[in-house]
């Protein structure tokens, strides 16, 4: 019967939802651990929609391909030389996090620090909105 009952309850436990905080904490630690691709994959909703400060193809993206797509071109385009992030800063159902990079573009070879701010929402246990402010 003890066992039933532990059975149970981890079951119960695994259908729990993150509360904001708590998924703003896992998903920045990976942030900061360097995870981007882990951080998205683990917790962007499938329907997550990702607004950017900019014109152009990539200003507004929308589903989890979509943004894994706008991931990887960054990636692919830029070097990063030194990255970190700050926060996370819960607010309800949001939360921000703060950016800051050094990377040189591969295109031009420019150096650039870059100084941004990630502003998440959160519904139903995933992210399903982010917006970038640079």
């Amino acid at each position: 019967m003890v066992l039933l009952s532990l059975e149970l309850s981890c079951l119960i436990m695994e259908d729990t939802l993150m509360t904001t905080a708590e998924l703003a904490k896992a998903f920045t630690d990976l942030l900061k651990q360097g995870d981007h691709a882990g951080a998205a994959a683990k917790y962007n909703a499938d329907d997550i929609v990702s607004y950017e400060a900019m014109e152009g193809p990539m200003a507004v993206c929308k589903g989890k391909d979509a943004v894994k797509q706008k991931g990887d071109w960054w990636s692919a385009n830029h070097e990063v030389h030194d990255a970190s992030a700050e926060g996370p800063y819960v607010n309800g159902d949001q939360f921000a996090v703060r950016f800051m990079m050094d990377i040189t573009r591969k295109e031009t070879g420019e150096r650039v620090k870059m100084d941004e701010v990630g502003l998440y929402t959160v519904k139903n246990g995933k992210i399903v909105e982010e917006r970038f402010y640079y």
